[in-house]
């Protein structure tokens, strides 16, 4: 027997194959020796082969996806190219070795022959198309995810960093405030105010801080021209001040007509520290709103996280529709703010369902995430929730171009994608029948130009039975 027939019966496909068989094989097929890091195959070369590998081990990478494309490897004694069955027309990677490594090739012209010698073989070459079938779909599923939480998570960064940044600026002019509150009230406190002063001095403080909470905030216009109103009359009275203390104090609502107030009640020397003090008690207020408004910005997110993705919670449980779209939405809130409007429809009384809210989740974020992709970043976003006999429908709209007839009935196949090369895996919408067909629903869609929905209907809970 030959040497390449004794390395054949040493691979598990080959290994109970006759000796003629084995010889046959071994005439038929080609030897390559490769060094590590050469080429064996490009991606985009036709694939005419099956290979089978003796020695070390090749990776194989899809380059046009970039340098972190997914990879496979391929080790000794397996076996992979081009399969009998299979409709491969082209190698979709570029394979490598990454040792020193052998390969023996067996032209795809001779695989009528082999089955027909060999026909044990077909039912195992065809299982072992199977598991790469498999193990593709999972890599791309996994793939798929990971985009989609980069994507996700990009969006969080910037939603979480502009609270975040907003609450840490409001703490540093909070310490700056408190602290030119403290030094006007030692300088103060050295005036010899009367009780109707102080008590008029708390008064207003207490007064204005109300008011300014209470009123909208000016336009800039409006602030500019109040500010220079506010730095005039201080000049004009020989106030001697800070630069910031006229927009502080424009920003808190004073006009002249106030000032005119204070400068009744107080003399002219005390007049730039009474005032100090007022603009710092008004820039407090002002600024811990803005750090109570941003930190219950980033709860809000925080909460919405753990919405959608429903942590230290049973996998199965009641689901609410609206709380999973609503979550989702603040998750892709990022998504929406350059021109995306979304127009809400809910039926508040749809009852909850029995699923796996992580996996809706997922329904509905590739929903919303293809209909924004389709209206190009602008449009409107329509999200509807109604009660049907036995379902309950949620149904995701927009008002995009819509799906191209020709390409409709192939929308849910495994890694059909209408998106630009690189931008889509073409399993979302897999992912998105799957996970609607194991919780027992259905999912369709309609489409025309103008008005494309796609329409999800889960199982209502029966009348008398846990939900």
């Amino acid at each position: 027997m030959s040497r390449l027939a004794e390395e054949l019966r040493g691979i598990p496909i080959f290994s109970d194959l006759s000796e003629d068989d084995l010889l046959w094989l071994a005439s038929r097929m080609s030897e390559t020796s490769l060094r590590p890091a050469e080429v064996y195959q490009r991606e985009g070369d036709a694939a005419d082969r099956m290979i089978v590998v003796l020695e070390g081990e090749l990776h194989g990478r899809t380059e046009a996806a970039g340098a972190d494309g997914p990879a496979f490897v391929v080790r000794a004694g397996q076996v992979t190219g081009l399969l009998p069955y299979s409709r491969m027309a082209r190698f979709p990677s570029t394979v490598r070795a990454v040792a020193p490594s052998r390969v023996a090739s067996l032209p795809a012209a001779h695989f009528r022959e082999m089955l027909d010698r060999m026909p044990a073989l077909g039912p195992r070459l065809v299982g072992l198309m199977a598991d790469r079938i498999r193990a593709t779909t999972r890599m791309s599923e996994q793939r798929e995810r990971l985009a989609a939480l980069g994507k996700l998570s990009a969006g969080l960064a910037h939603e979480l960093n502009n609270p975040a940044s907003a609450a840490r600026r409001a703490a540093t002019g909070l310490r700056e405030a408190v602290l030119a509150l403290r030094s006007a009230n030692v300088r103060l406190d050295e005036q010899p105010f009367t009780t109707a002063q102080r008590a008029f001095l708390a008064r207003l403080e207490r007064d204005e801080a109300e008011a300014c909470g209470a009123s909208a905030p000016l336009d800039s216009l409006e602030r500019s021209d109040r500010e220079e109103e506010i730095r005039a009359w201080l000049d004009a009275r020989g106030v001697a001040h800070q630069p910031e203390l006229p927009g502080n104090l424009a920003d808190a609502g004073v006009t002249p007509a106030t000032l005119e107030q204070v400068a009744a009640q107080f003399p002219a020397e005390a007049l730039g520290d009474v005032l100090v003090r007022l603009s710092a008690t008004f820039t407090i207020v002002r600024l811990a709103g803005e750090i109570e408004t941003g930190t219950a910005r980033i709860a809000e997110l925080v909460r919405a996280i753990k919405e959608y993705s429903h942590m230290d919670q049973a996998p199965e449980q009641e689901v609410d529709v609206h709380q999973g779209l609503e979550s989702t939405l603040v998750m892709l809130r990022h998504r929406l703010k350059n021109g995306v409007q979304v127009a809400r429809d809910y039926d508040r009384s749809l009852p909850r369902i029995c699923g796996h809210p992580g996996e809706l989740n997922q329904v509905w974020t590739n929903l919303i995430d293809n209909a924004i992709q389709a209206m190009k970043g602008e449009g409107i976003l329509r999200v509807r929730t109604a009660p049907e006999p036995g379902w309950v429908l949620v149904e995701i709209g927009d008002n995009g171009p819509g799906i191209p007839p020709e390409v409709q009935s192939r929308l849910f196949e495994p890694f059909f994608t209408t998106k630009p090369h690189g931008e889509g895996t073409g399993l979302g919408l897999d992912t998105v029948y799957r996970i609607v067909t194991a919780h027992r629903g259905t999912v369709c869609f309609e489409s025309e130009p103008g008005d494309t929905r796609f329409q999800v209907r889960l199982p209502a809970p029966q009348k008398g039975a846990n939900p």
